[in-house]
């Protein structure tokens, strides 16, 4: 097949310094001879078009973006958020880097469908003034900007965040391009900009410890108006930004008025058993017991050192592994992805003719057309 010639080998080369990748590792990854990129790298026509299009989708580009001749620019390559994000973890992994550009990418899909069809009824991001008040006193007020009810789990929450205009993303529990591994530290981060936020939560075994990550990131967009990514120290922090986080996330899902429904009286000499004693808050609030712990310690109901040693007795279990999916579901899982709103959105156009079938299934995770046909008629309550 015909070699493509004027490949530019310093962007090839930029793109495997950004993501922190070798060109073995792309070779590898892509499937193609290693000697093709030797060949790339010494400025001769070396890939077919097919092959470069394997390597523009893997590092995220497009196929023009190899073939200008010009330097890259980071700022223009880069969003502000990407960058604020790469400079507070600049360990982040090569998948992690390629996943916070997906994400800004879905949310650019968004928006343009959004802005096409909306007839009044999309909600737009208004958020309260929060800048410089007390976490507590924050928190207080996000909730009653949510609207929250006494009985809620990671779904609810999910859906009061998205009918202020946000977007709420998960990572999904198999591996693929819209995972976050279990080995990363990550657990959540995210995208601050004034039109449309995008939270991402890190899937784990239970839903209660998503919904920490999710409050957590609502904090830094709501407190901060800036973007984040935060791993599980960051989740225990006690100073800065991120402790104000934590702070916020604790008194908006276990308010102060919650609290005298927990009996210091019943609670177990054996924090073995804490999770049973306080079996029924964790329920109705979708919570985790570590994060009603916290806020009883906080309130001077529960000596610091019985916290660390249930966090301690926590740790030392090994959780179940959940991953791994239901591939039966396939056409559900761009809801459990992108959230209902994104869904819908995608929906709306396709049905409304604004998109074709195939862009219906590259924006709902590359969908097979019988599965966006049975998404269509799972929304439809057929």
């Amino acid at each position: 097949m015909e070699r493509i010639a004027g490949i530019n080998p310093d962007r090839f080369l930029w793109c495997c310094a950004d993501l922190g990748v070798s060109v073995d590792e792309c070779a590898s990854a892509t499937d193609i001879a290693l000697v093709n990129f030797e060949k790339l790298l010494a400025g001769e026509p070396s890939l077919t078009f097919n092959q470069l299009k394997k390597i523009a989708d893997y590092f995220g580009r497009g196929v023009l973006f190899f073939l200008e001749q010009t330097p890259v620019s980071d700022a223009a390559v880069h969003s502000p958020q990407f960058r604020t994000l790469a400079n507070q973890k600049p360990e982040l992994s090569a998948r992690i880097k390629a996943l916070i550009e997906r994400v800004e990418h879905q949310r650019t899909v968004y928006l343009t469908l959004r802005d096409e069809i909306d007839d009044g009824s999309y909600p737009r991001f208004e958020p309260p003034p929060l800048k410089g008040l007390p976490p507590k006193q924050a928190a207080v007020t996000a909730r009653a900007w949510l609207g929250l009810g006494p009985c809620n789990d990671f779904d609810s929450y999910r859906r009061a965040i998205e009918a202020q205009g946000l977007l709420v993303f998960r990572s999904n529990g198999y591996n693929g391009k819209w995972q976050i591994a279990k080995e990363s530290p990550i657990l959540g981060f995210s995208l601050y900009e004034p039109e449309c936020p995008v939270i991402v939560v890190k899937k784990q075994a239970a839903d209660a410890q998503q919904v920490f990550t999710l409050m957590h990131e609502l904090g830094h967009l709501l407190m901060h108006r800036s973007s984040s990514i935060d791993d599980d120290e960051d989740m225990h922090a006690r100073g800065g930004e991120e402790q104000e986080a934590n702070a916020f996330a604790g008194h908006l899902l276990v308010p102060d008025d919650f609290l005298p429904a927990i009996s210091d009286r019943e609670r177990p000499a054996d924090v073995a058993f804490y999770d049973e004693w306080l079996s029924g808050q964790r329920k109705a609030w979708g919570v985790s017991s570590e994060v009603i712990l916290r806020r009883l310690m906080d309130n001077r109901r529960l000596p610091r050192e019985l916290y660390a040693a249930y966090r301690q007795w926590r740790n030392a279990l090994r959780l179940e592994d959940k991953d791994g999916g239901n591939r039966s579901y396939r056409h559900r899982e761009p809801k459990h992805v992108f959230g209902d709103m994104y869904v819908r959105t995608v929906l709306s156009a396709l049905s409304g003719k604004r998109i074709s079938l195939s862009k219906a299934c590259s924006y709902l995770d590359n969908l097979k057309v019988k599965d966006v046909h049975l998404l269509e008629g799972h929304y439809a309550g057929t």
